[in-house]
């Protein structure tokens, strides 16, 4: 029998939208003598420290009505001048400003909250139960909430009290609030729930759960056949702006968010490429909720919410999610063979155009995520590679190479790691021990170089092996010439100098103005990259003029040819039958 009240206790006022604050009151039934609290400074799933603490003020304590003094022990942290044992109220306010899906946000027509941005830690009781009261903001009709909490005691509105088993549960739960559009649904017979705000009234909603509906159908049946996923429900929550993107997984619900061009549409049939993205992104973090939320890096199996948690895994985490994300919408019949081939060689052309992927390695880009991801400069693709998309393609190597053996799939591999950790944190060396039993051989020469190593991946040779072709194009001017700009009524704009390009061996820096270009005997101003070819013609030795500093360069530049450095891939099906065997019917 649950217990009336839990240990810890959250009392959330959303009342106040024009100031865009939540009111928190924390009770804390039996505290500790200097009681310690303190809040996350990083939210699991986004590896970036982003000082949470920053957003709450107007922290005040008291004890028997009378106040207690708190002592701030670092950026996060205070201490409760308080006795033991009779309840201690805290009081403060959060700032709720970001409208992203990994902090707060509150205004008159929406509200949402990570726990990790609202609710203190309260030490020494984080296994204990927590209750969350959100209260309904009167002067709003309309409003309802969602969220993936187990109610206590809960209006029809979802407005009331929710408990969570412990701290890690209760900040694992996101909260959505206001007047948005809601359905249910099952998938394998498992209760769903898909939350939308913001939507145009364009929105064709029919369409989008019939889809989502497939994806999660699909992904069940990927880990566990016809048994039953490790959640009793599933919560949807997606944020519609104007323009945006982005996902973080939890372990029985999502946010998302999406611009409104990228919802499908009433009356069009034709998928958009913006809402195939979209299904992707479901798709995405509807997969975390097996890989990442329970098995996951041993190094997360307890959160430490006061600093950086290092893994070498997210190749593993993130990577291999990519690669099932939209594999998943092939198998689902969301996509055809073109489209996903498609969305696989852009994967490859985005690795194959970093720089950065013969200095460091997918499990060195893991391990540097907190510094390097997350802040990412002119000299990133020189540096760093991504562990979504290198750790995608090493996901496709390692799958396509368990094909060709005959003994085993990555699906062989995901299902036997679910049941050799029991859907629990698991390290490297579980990986290679299923790859082991499942094939009776040992995989770890291709983690080595694949993972650790800087080497190329056998794309090309084990694609051709199930029928899928892969062809090097010309590449596009900005890789031909080794840069990344933005263009604009300004002109062009240097964003980043690729190493051992062109624009390198030139003396192009990132910040530069790209004013314009001189040729024997004429000059000419540049107001967007391709008027380079316009102008240049035969000629491949020209001027390049830029402003730095608003200093005026003369550097001499030598164009490459259009068939030089291969930057650029086409994936085709070549063998209809062979690609069928691992891409499911045409």
């Amino acid at each position: 029998m649950r217990p009336a009240t839990a240990a810890v206790h959250y009392r959330i006022d959303p009342s106040l939208v024009h100031q865009h604050l939540y009111r928190v009151t924390l009770t804390v039934h039996a505290p500790a003598a200097r009681q310690q609290l303190s809040l996350p400074v990083w939210i699991p799933g986004s590896y970036l420290v982003r000082e949470f603490a920053k957003n709450l003020q107007s922290l005040s304590a008291s004890q028997d009505g009378r106040p207690v003094a708190l002592m701030q022990l670092d950026k996060c942290s205070w201490r409760a001048d308080c006795d033991a044992g009779h309840p201690l109220v805290l009081t403060y306010e959060v700032a709720a400003y970001d409208t992203s899906v990994r902090t707060a946000w509150l205004d008159a027509s929406r509200g949402f909250f990570n726990g990790t941005s609202v609710c203190l830690r309260v030490h020494g009781q984080e296994d204990e139960a927590h209750d969350i009261e959100i209260e309904r903001p009167q002067a709003l009709a309309g409003w309802s909430l969602a969220t993936g909490l187990a109610p206590h005691k809960v209006a029809r509105s979802g407005f009331g009290t929710y408990r969570a088993r412990d701290y890690d549960e209760l900040v694992d739960c996101p909260v959505e609030m206001g007047p948005f559009w809601s359905i249910r649904f099952t998938a394998c017979g498992v209760p769903h729930r898909l939350v939308v705000a913001g939507a145009a009234a364009s929105f064709d909603s029919d369409r989008l759960v019939r889809d989502v509906r497939r994806i999660c159908q699909e992904t069940i049946r990927l880990w566990h056949g016809e048994g039953r996923p490790p959640f009793g429900s599933y919560v949807f929550l997606l944020n519609v702006v104007a323009d945006g993107y982005g996902g973080l997984e939890h372990r029985n619900s999502t946010a998302l968010i999406c611009g409104r061009r990228d919802l499908p549409r009433l009356g069009e049939e034709r998928a958009s490429e913006g809402y195939q993205t979209l299904l992707g992104l479901f798709s995405h973090e509807y997969f975390h909720t097996w890989n990442v939320k329970r098995l996951r890096p041993a190094q997360f199996a307890r959160y430490d919410y006061g600093q950086e948690n290092y893994t070498q895994l997210l190749w593993f985490f993130e990577g291999f999610t990519s690669y099932y994300d939209d594999l998943l919408l092939r198998r689902a019949a969301l996509i055809d063979h073109a489209s996903y081939l498609r969305v696989l060689a852009k994967t490859i052309n985005q690795v194959l155009q970093t720089p950065g992927r013969h200095v460091q390695s997918v499990a060195q880009a893991s391990y540097d995520a907190w510094v390097k991801y997350y802040r990412q400069d002119e000299n990133t693709p020189n540096a760093t590679v991504s562990y979504y998309t290198k750790g995608a393609l090493v996901g496709l190597c390692l799958d396509l190479a368990l094909r060709r053996d005959g003994r085993a799939t990555l699906d062989d591999a995901m299902r036997a790691l679910w049941q050799r950790t029991h859907g629990g944190p698991m390290d490297e060396a579980d990986l290679l021990a299923v790859l082991q039993q499942l094939t009776g051989r040992d995989w770890s020469p291709q983690i080595a170089a694949w993972v650790h190593g800087t080497g190329e991946l056998p794309l090309a040779e084990l694609l051709a092996a199930h029928g899928v072709a892969l062809t090097h194009q010309a590449a596009p001017l900005a890789q031909r010439l080794g840069l990344r700009a933005s263009e604009g009524a300004g002109g062009v704009q240097v964003k980043t100098v690729l190493r051992g390009g062109a624009a390198e061996a030139a003396g192009f820096m990132a910040g530069d103005e790209w004013l314009g270009v001189e040729l024997p005997g004429e000059a000419w101003r540049l107001q967007q990259l391709d008027d380079l070819l316009l102008y240049a013609g035969t000629h491949n030795q020209l001027t390049a003029l830029l402003a730095r500093d608003r200093r005026l360069l003369r550097l001499p530049l030598a164009l490459p040819p259009a068939d030089a450095a291969a930057g650029t891939v086409r994936l085709d099906v070549a063998d209809a039958q062979a690609a069928g065997r691992w891409l499911g019917p045409a």
